[in-house]
This record gives structure tokens, C-alpha cells and sequence, in this order.
């Protein structure tokens, strides 16, 4: 069984922009998509080390639902899957107790009813904000929904960075924008919303990953998950290496969390693995590592299913399939 204590470490207060640092930047795509070719024959987990790492998955999962049709009966029914994200007969099988996914992600309107529905749980509640996903609406605006979101109960903040900063490299007002909606969180987590998928270069990622940092994001994140192209590998290897690197620097650890297109329990493993090649154990407990997703939990259902019993079975047997 993967490792489960959770160990506390100091908030990322930030640092003042470095410049030179950022302009300095470069990334080497086709090495970068070497490394990622290679991650998959690496390492491969079986029989009861695949359980465990999945168990492990569904607790770094952000269980989301950012719908135009969301309800607060699809609320409820997120908030119940967050509590009990694995049939009780399969845990019971399988020897294990108290897990839960590590956070549950909407859209402002419901993040009242997701603190209700997990009242007595330690399950964080994730607000989008920002003008999430295009991040286009007047800054007052997106300031004014952190702190709307705040006030009603979230425990963190996926912001949306303004990707034109980024196209344009005038990484002072990212600098600036991103320090603005960290003040405006307070105690709330924040995590940046990179869209790499629009951000043009590889180059830009990292960039723009260090910035943020240097802002005091909490977390950085590939992705809205409303992008043509999401979490891949190489764009993940990039912004945890630039993780590294700053923790390198100045001693304080960000989380990382890919969202988009992850679905399939074989994914979910992909990441985790490169977590602990590229960062280490401390990056695979939920206060440093999240994935956003909605269908992936019942893909890792299943295999948990066919661990315990031999057989597979379909996805409507499980709740949120």
C-alpha cells in the first residue's frame, strides 16, 4: 500500500518576479517527448501494488462537475460519490476504510450546497473562478468571485490565468494578476489554471508555470479540462520540473494537478508514476497532487472490481458511471 500519511508543509508565500530567471526558460520538446515516451515501460504495477496505487489515485482526485446543465441533485449525487467513492463490499474485500477522493471542484452556485452536503467530512470544497474557463471577464469581476466563492465556504480557488500575458510574455502582469487573486483568496488555496493547450509553446509553459509560482500559487494546473488539447505527459513533465526547480530555490512545494480528458485507471497511473520519478513520494498525497476529473473514478471502479472479484463489469453498475 502506497504511503498514506499526509505530511504538513509551509504555504508557498511567493517571491518578487524574477525576470531574468523567466527570459532564461527554454525547453527542449523532443526531449521532453522522449522522457514521456519512456515512463510507461518504466514502470508497471500488478495485482495488489495496481489496487494500491489506485486507491491511491482515487484519493488525489478532485471529483468535478462544471456542467451547464449542473443541478443540486447532481451536487448531491458528487458530494455522496466524494464520501464514498468505492462500493463498501469491494473496500470490505480489499481490507480498507476512510478513503474519500481529495476534493470535490464547481462552479460558485454550488459551493454552498457541496459544504452541506460534506458537513463533518475533512473534504475540501474547489470553486472555478475567474471567468472560468476563458478568463476574459473584467478583473473587478473575477477579484469579486474569489471572494464571493471565499465567503461562501471554498477551501480553494482554480483561477484562470489571462493566457494573452503569456502569448504576449509581459510575465509582469501575470505576475501581478496572479498576486491579486492569491490576496484575494486569503486562507483559501489557490490554483492556477494554466490552459497550456492554448498557450503555443512548451517554453511558454514552463514560463508561465515559474510566474505563478513566484506569485504564490499553491498549485499550478495544466488545464480548464474545456480546451481542445488537456493534461498530456510532456506538458505535465515541464511544470514538474519547474516544481522542482523552484522548490529547489527557495524550500517551499506546489502542488501540481492535470485536468482534462484524464478517464482511464491506466492514466491515473501514468501520473502518479511520473510524480514519484520527478518529484518524489511527498508528491503523492493529495495536498500536493490532485486530478481533476468525472468519469475517471469509475474506470478505476472497475479495475478495483475485477481485483476482487476476476471479472469486469460495466460502467452502469457503479454510481456516477
Amino acid at each position: 500500500m502506497l504511503e498514506s500519511a499526509v505530511k504538513a508543509h509551509p504555504r508557498n508565500p511567493g517571491t518578487p518576479l524574477n525576470l531574468d530567471q523567466i527570459e532564461s526558460l527554454a525547453v527542449n520538446r523532443s526531449a521532453v517527448e522522449r522522457r514521456a515516451a519512456t515512463l510507461a515501460g518504466r514502470r508497471t504495477v500488478k495485482k495488489e501494488w495496481q489496487a494500491a496505487w489506485l486507491l491511491q489515485a482515487i484519493r488525489c482526485i478532485d471529483l468535478t462537475t462544471l456542467s451547464g446543465d449542473d443541478t443540486a441533485g447532481n451536487v448531491h449525487r458528487l458530494c455522496a460519490k466524494a464520501k464514498q467513492p468505492v462500493r463498501q463490499d469491494l473496500l470490505d474485500a480489499m481490507g480498507v476504510e476512510g478513503i474519500t477522493t481529495g476534493a470535490v471542484c464547481v462552479y460558485h452556485q454550488y459551493v454552498e450546497e457541496c459544504k452541506k452536503n460534506l458537513a463533518g467530512t475533512s473534504i475540501p470544497v474547489a470553486a472555478v473562478s475567474t471567468g472560468f474557463p476563458a478568463g476574459l471577464s473584467p478583473l473587478r469581476e473575477r477579484i469579486h468571485e474569489i471572494q464571493a466563492s471565499v465567503a461562501s465556504g471554498a477551501d480553494e480557488i482554480d483561477i484562470v490565468i489571462t493566457r494573452a500575458h503569456v502569448l504576449t510574455g509581459d510575465w509582469q502582469a501575470l505576475y501581478d494578476e496572479m498576486q491579486m487573486f492569491r490576496e484575494a483568496c486569503g486562507d483559501a488555496h489557490v490554483k492556477a489554471i494554466l490552459a497550456t493547450g492554448e498557450l503555443g509553446t512548451l517554453t511558454n509553459v514552463a514560463r508561465a508555470s515559474m510566474v505563478c509560482m513566484m506569485a504564490g500559487a499553491d498549485f499550478i494546473k495544466t488545464s480548464t479540462g474545456k480546451e481542445p488539447v488537456n493534461a498530456t505527459i510532456p506538458v505535465a513533465l515541464v511544470m514538474d520540473r519547474m516544481i522542482r526547480e523552484y522548490h529547489a530555490a527557495t524550500g517551499y512545494k506546489v502542488g501540481f494537478k492535470p485536468a482534462g480528458g484524464i478517464r482511464t485507471a491506466k492514466q491515473s497511473l501514468d501520473f502518479l508514476i511520473l510524480m514519484k520519478e520527478e518529484l518524489g513520494n511527498d508528491w503523492l498525497q493529495p495536498n500536493l497532487f490532485r486530478m481533476g476529473a468525472s468519469s475517471l473514478l469509475s474506470d478505476i471502479e472497475r479495475q478495483l472490481e475485477h481485483f476482487v472479484t476476476g471479472r469486469y463489469s460495466a460502467y452502469n453498475r457503479h454510481a456516477m458511471g
